[in-house]
């Protein structure tokens, strides 16, 4: 089903449908009405000399220097040639893909005074599947993504390079292929294209997205090695929870209770009378991750439905323009700063959990290393160290770059948001923690297997089957590279999650 977009509604799994499943996208014909009577404004300032930055001066420091009307029709081509000085490898098709999605939003509210035809050409790219190269490195924040943004804008000038049918082709042959016609940036074309920081709106849609789901997958990682452990469960009563107050811990107590019900271990002799922390305060910290999910969640929807632009048009008043720092990258550095905190401490948690199974002292009459040969084997025992060196990376990347400030443009723009480079290693956070509950599933897997004939819960037993779908049961030493990188791709498609919603319910 088509995403409508119109300035006011989209949310982040919208952004997911138009980025990773390639729904088309449709504008309102009111939508397109604003977007003209913005441009006609633009119009007549422009016929009449007025002076408005970035479309009749420079920009950055330059923004006093005033065009003369040959070189405001000239101005914004070389704006996006200057602009597109990244560095890297591309960016994933997704995130570009999510990003344009985005400033398309922006410009729906028809405050930017670009020409319709811009719009147009950006949604027949999403819709027909052509995908500017974009270099991932080079964006500081603010005034929003300059570079990846003017990389992007490249393509509708039949410039620069795009993805089309799985091909890496020149931007004029991958818009003929398409059908799409190239156009030229007229005044305020190409500024209004890329002054936004919607490389970082995108992609930290879609990282919000797979948190979500990793989220709800580490409680079921923690039901896993709870009825491995036997845990007292005590500490899962929502009456516990709901003491407190905090919304997220009662929905995580309440989400593992449902993954261990129906389980032999629930009833099982020889509780400790408290757990560890590890065990006993999973609600809590994931809980915490879950409040600060909302926050992160509520930013990036505010950005995805406002005009993150400058300058800004009023039509409604008369067709002031006015200038500012809309473009500013700080409240989505915010979010996912806090979201890339929130994953690295739960995958801090999970491998703490990990160790409690490996260590015969503390997991409850379980073999060492979860091997029954001991000494001769090593079972498990090196799967906690990568466990380890993922969580101290994440801890690495967890120092905030959102308090990294550069000035740029020649302290003009002497404050910046470094936001581009919280969203990457968000991503690679994510990707880290992805492996880190693998290896708790997989450790929980083995030690259930040593278990039998005790049932675990509904939940769990989905979750040990998917584990056992990818991993068999580590008899004797082997290489687990392989185990764990598929395990790896099971948590992180979603694969994990899925099987034990089929099997007792959704979570929340």
């Amino acid at each position: 089903m088509p995403v409508t977009l119109d300035g006011k509604n989209l949310t982040i799994e919208d952004v997911e449908r138009v980025a990773r499943h390639n729904e088309t996208v449709t504008i309102p014909d009111a939508v397109m009405e604003d977007i003209q009577a913005c441009r006609e404004i633009v119009d007549r300032k422009v016929e009449a000399r007025e002076i408005m930055y970035g479309v009749t001066t420079g920009i950055g420091e330059l923004s006093e220097v005033v065009l003369t009307p040959e070189q405001t029709k000239m101005f914004q081509k070389y704006l996006i040639y200057s602009h597109a000085a990244g560095c890297g490898k591309p960016l994933p098709v997704d995130v570009v893909r999510a990003a344009i999605a985005s400033r398309i939003n922006v410009l729906c509210k028809g405050r930017s005074g670009l020409r319709p035809v811009v719009v147009e050409t950006l949604v027949q790219m999403l819709n027909r599947g052509v995908t500017p190269v974009v270099c991932e490195k080079g964006s500081v924040g603010a005034c929003g993504d300059l570079s990846p943004m003017a990389q992007m804008a490249l393509v509708p000038m039949g410039e620069g390079e795009a993805l089309y049918k799985g091909e890496r082709l020149s931007g004029k042959e991958a818009m003929e292929r398409a059908g799409i016609p190239t156009i030229v940036y007229e005044a305020r074309d190409g500024l209004a294209t890329i002054n936004g920081s919607n490389m970082i709106a995108g992609m930290g849609s879609l990282q919000l997205c797979d948190a979500m789901r990793w989220v709800k997958t580490s409680e079921i990682t923690a039901g896993v090695t709870l009825d491995a452990l036997n845990a007292n469960m005590l500490a899962y009563d929502e009456r516990l929870h709901t003491a407190r107050g905090y919304p997220g811990a009662v929905v995580s107590a309440r989400n593992i209770r449902k993954v261990v019900d129906g389980g032999d271990f629930l009833t099982q002799t020889g509780k400790k009378v408290q757990d560890a922390y590890s065990l006993r305060s999973t609600p809590q910290v994931v809980g915490a991750a879950r409040d600060s999910y909302e926050f992160s969640r509520r930013m990036f929807e505010i950005e995805l439905n406002g005009v993150g632009d400058n300058p800004l048009f009023f039509p409604d008043e008369g067709g002031i323009c006015i200038t500012g720092a809309n473009f500013q990258g700080t409240p989505l550095a915010f979010a996912l700063e806090m979201l890339g905190t929130a994953v690295t401490t739960i995958a801090t948690l999970s491998e703490r959990r990990t160790n409690r199974l490996m260590n015969p002292h503390l997991s409850m009459g379980l073999p060492a290393f979860l091997t029954k040969g001991a000494g001769m084997f090593a079972g498990l025992m090196l799967t906690q160290y990568t466990a380890g060196m993922l969580v101290c990376e994440n801890r690495i990347l967890s120092h905030p770059a959102a308090t990294g400030s550069i000035p740029a443009a020649a302290d003009q723009e002497d404050f910046v948001s470094m936001g581009m480079t919280t969203a990457l290693k968000t991503r690679q956070i994510l990707e880290n923690a992805n492996a880190v509950l693998a290896i708790e599933l997989m450790a929980g897997a083995q030690a259930l297997d040593f278990r039998k004939p005790l049932r675990p819960g509904r939940g769990v037993q989905a979750a040990y089957d998917v584990v056992r779908s990818h991993v068999d049961h580590v008899d004797e030493d082997r290489p687990l590279f392989d185990d764990i990188n598929a395990l790896t791709e099971a948590v992180k498609s979603g694969e994990v999650l899925r099987a034990v919603e089929e099997a007792i319910g959704a979570l929340e």
